[in-house]
C-alpha cells in the first residue's frame, strides 16, 4: 500500500509510519517543520513539507496522488490556543479531505478523540476549560464534515487518554466505550489493522482492553 500520513512527526503518527515502512509499505509523511524531515527518513517515511494551515488543495492533492489511503494524525498540540484548535484540528483535516477527493483517494482515517460527544449540539461540558472545549469542538467539526462526504470512506478513531506505556496488543474497540487510557503503541497498531481491513467507514472509540487487536477490528464487521 501507499499511505500518506498528515502530522507525521506526531507520536502516534511516527509509530504508525515505522510499522508501515518496516513491512515494506510506501509511506509519505506530511510535516510543517522542515527540521523533522531527517526523523521521518530515519523511520523509512518519505517526508513532504506542507503546512496544512496555509497550503492549497491542489498542492496537497499532488502529494496524495496514487495513495491507497490517508491518515490524519495532526494536531495543534499542547500550548496552542483556541484559534489553532480550529485551523489545525478541524481546518487541516477538512483540507486533507478536499485534497483526497481531488486526488481520487477514497479511504480516510481520522484520529479524533473520546469526549467529542460532550460538545454535540453546542453543549458546554462542565469542568472543561475553554481551550479543551475548543479542541473537542474542532474534532467534532472535522468528524461531521468528513462523514458527510459520499466520495470518502471515512473511519474515525476516538482514542482515550494517551500514554507512553508499552503496547499490549489488546484493546477495547467499540462504537461506545467507557472512558479510559490507551498506549500510543496500541493506537498505531489499531490504525494499521484498520488500514489493512479496508473498512468502508466507522466511528469507533478505543481504550485498553482484553481483545487482541486483529479480533477487535474484525468484530466491527
Amino acid at each position: 500500500m501507499r499511505i500518506v500520513i498528515a502530522g507525521a512527526h506526531g507520536q502516534i503518527a511516527r509509530r504508525l509510519g515505522r510499522l508501515l515502512s518496516a513491512r515494506g509499505d510506501a509511506v509519505t509523511g506530511l510535516v510543517r517543520n522542515p527540521d523533522h524531515r531527517s526523523d521521518l527518513s530515519d523511520d523509512g517515511v518519505a517526508p513532504a513539507v506542507l503546512d496544512l494551515e496555509t497550503a492549497g488543495v491542489e498542492e496537497v492533492a499532488e502529494v496524495l496522488a496514487g495513495a491507497d489511503a490517508v491518515v490524519f494524525a495532526a494536531g495543534a498540540g499542547p500550548g496552542s490556543g483556541i484559534a489553532r484548535k480550529d485551523t489545525v484540528d478541524r481546518g487541516a483535516a477538512v483540507l486533507l479531505a478536499d485534497a483526497a477527493e481531488r486526488a481520487g483517494v477514497r479511504r480516510y482515517v481520522l484520529v479524533s478523540s473520546m469526549g467529542v460527544d460532550l460538545v454535540a449540539d453546542g453543549a458546554q461540558p462542565e469542568g472543561v476549560d475553554e481551550v479543551f472545549t475548543a479542541y473537542l469542538r474542532a474534532k467534532l467539526g472535522a468528524e461531521q464534515d468528513l462523514l458527510a462526504r459520499e466520495r470518502l470512506a471515512v473511519t474515525v478513531v476516538r482514542p482515550g487518554s494517551l500514554t507512553d506505556d508499552a503496547g499490549t496488543g489488546r484493546v477495547t474497540l467499540a462504537r461506545h466505550a467507557d472512558r479510559g487510557s490507551i498506549p500510543r503503541d496500541d493506537v498505531a497498531a489499531v490504525l494499521l489493522e484498520l488500514l489493512d481491513a479496508g473498512r468502508d467507514g466507522a466511528v469507533v472509540e478505543l481504550v485498553a482492553g482484553d481483545t487482541p487487536i486483529a479480533e477487535a477490528v474484525a468484530a466491527l464487521g
